[in-house]
């Protein structure tokens, strides 16, 4: 392969960064505008779940595919591609007038935003040499730790001025200068051996994925042994299964299930699930804290937001230091530990009301800690496989990160909300409500619709209730920080015991097949 002039590699590598943080802004700006969403289109929990899974799911279940399609018809094509579908979803997010409306609109914003991270980290993969890529990721990293950093900030902001519609408007110029950068600056590249799409992998993968999240999601509303729940389960794990057997009939199959020989691969795998089930998804959760506990408005939310937004923005410089010293697996092992010690501080401070600046210094170490997993999780998983295939490397890469991310959302929200309910239905006797009006008031309070959740008590009990729907949002918050650090403590485990020593990576694994 040979590499672009340094010049043009840098602005390369700027766009496709710009292009990969559109995708993780997108996520994050939405997550401090999630309480003024649910007041304003009368949401539930659940509802605003899907906020962020609908965008999540579609996005992890295409990955994959969206790398082979970068692969076959080339990395550029698939960025304009993702760029016009993200934008045009984007506009319909911002006309929503329901909670349907609006996820369905979501939904369409993940396939784009399939295409654009993939592509993009395909089109880094094929332009740098691997002595540069190093400090390629930690640029990437960093520039998603930049998205990170406004993406509350920004979202707080637009809330409180502008209403929660202009959050996703605020795409549309984005979108248009990202499509004209590209087509400008990004060289087109492709898989030469890539023949075709495997259309039967993606209907397998894509829908077994779908069938588990929509059972975590709803096994805590339904009921865990609920039968729609279990045929859920049932069936997302018999299309995983026949997934694996599709692809093991492929002359050149979308998943090369030989790199699952590699121990550095599969152990990054796992740094990259605990990444994002144990650091990346308390960016959902920690703006409805602050705004549950400290009545922050979105705007100081978003603010409040920076101990733990800053280091994913000043970390991977660091990462990319100690990579020329330390090995991956001591990397990784460094900010999966560091991410569980400030999971556990987070929940000892929820547990105890602390105040905001503990609180704040807890979300600076989580930053750090994420901070170091973002751009080496991704570096690490490229590394071991051929670079003619980039696209399947970071569609593999990305579905680890956005899957665990995806399931993180839905199990941490549900120990949020069975532990919250459990508290109020305690003294739901005490206001002189039944179970059933409880739980509803607990879904409200937990979604952020904190005036909902009072207004549906009896007006004698609503200035006297708040201390307890705080304490028990704080048990339920505590609850879900013990769980991210329980994934961070299991990432680290099997990554440690999974990955070389050594600098040294593996030698890419070619497929059997080929």
């Amino acid at each position: 392969m040979s590499s672009p002039p340094k010049s043009r590699q840098r602005s390369i590598l700027l766009i496709a960064s710009l292009v990969s943080s559109l995708v993780m802004l997108d996520s994050n700006v939405v997550a401090v505008s999630l309480p003024t969403i649910a007041t304003s289109l009368q949401a539930s929990f659940a509802d605003m779940q899907w906020v962020v899974t609908a965008y999540v799911l579609p996005f992890a279940a295409l990955l994959l595919a969206a790398g082979s399609f970068g692969d076959l018809y080339g990395r550029r094509r698939a960025v304009l591609l993702g760029q016009a579908i993200f934008a045009v979803a984007s506009l319909l997010c911002a006309l929503a007038v329901s909670p349907l409306m609006l996820n369905l609109a979501r939904a369409l914003q993940g396939v784009g935003a399939a295409l654009l991270l993939t592509a993009a980290l395909a089109i880094i993969n094929h332009s740098f040499p691997p002595a540069e890529r190093a400090r390629a990721y930690a640029f990437w990293g960093a520039s998603l730790g930049l998205a990170i950093t406004c993406g509350p900030i920004l979202g707080g902001v637009i809330s409180s001025l502008f209403g929660w519609h202009w959050v996703f408007l605020i795409n549309l110029p984005i979108c248009a200068v990202l499509i004209v950068a590209t087509l400008k600056v990004i060289p087109e590249s492709s898989d030469p051996e890539a023949k075709r799409l495997d259309h039967a992998g993606v209907a397998t993968f894509s829908s077994g994925l779908f069938l588990l999240t929509w059972a975590v999601i709803d096994g805590n509303a339904l009921g865990w042994f609920a039968p729609a729940v279990l045929w859920r389960f049932g069936g997302g794990v018999a299309l995983l299964a026949a997934f694996v057997a599709v692809e093991r009939m492929q002359t050149r199959p979308m998943v090369d299930f030989g790199l699952f020989r590699s121990g550095n691969f599969v152990g990054s795998a796992f740094a990259m699930l605990g990444y994002a089930g144990g650091a990346q998804v308390m960016i959902f959760y920690l703006p409805l804290y602050l705004q549950n506990t400290y009545g922050y408005t979105p705007m100081i939310a978003g603010l409040a937001m920076l101990p733990f937004a800053l280091p994913m923005l000043i970390v991977p410089r660091v990462g990319a230091s100690l990579a020329t010293t330390w090995s991956s697996r001591s990397i990784l092992c460094l900010g999966l530990a560091i991410t569980a010690l400030a999971n556990l501080a987070l929940a000892t401070l929820a547990s105890a009301a602390a105040s905001y600046l503990p609180f704040a210094i807890a979300m600076l170490c989580a930053g750090s800690g994420a901070g170091l997993l973002n751009g080496e999780t991704a570096k690490a998983m490229q590394n071991a496989v051929p670079t003619q295939r980039a696209g399947m490397s970071s569609g593999l890469g990305a579905t680890a990160r956005f899957s665990g991310l995806l399931f993180g959302v839905a199990g941490l929200g549900a120990v949020l909300l069975a532990v919250t309910s459990k508290h109020i239905t305690r003294v739901a006797g005490d206001w002189g409500i039944d179970i059933p009006a409880a739980l509803a008031v607990a879904k409200r309070y937990t979604a952020g619709d904190v005036g909902g959740a009072l207004q549906s008590l009896p007006a004698a009990m609503r200035d006297s209730v708040g201390d307890s729907l705080k304490a028990a949002f704080e048990a339920g918050f505590s609850a879900a920080a013990l769980t991210a650090a329980a994934v961070a403590v299991t990432a680290l485990i099997l990554t440690r015991s999974l990955m070389k020593r050594s600098n040294t990576a593996d030698q890419p694994i070619v497929s059997s097949s080929s």
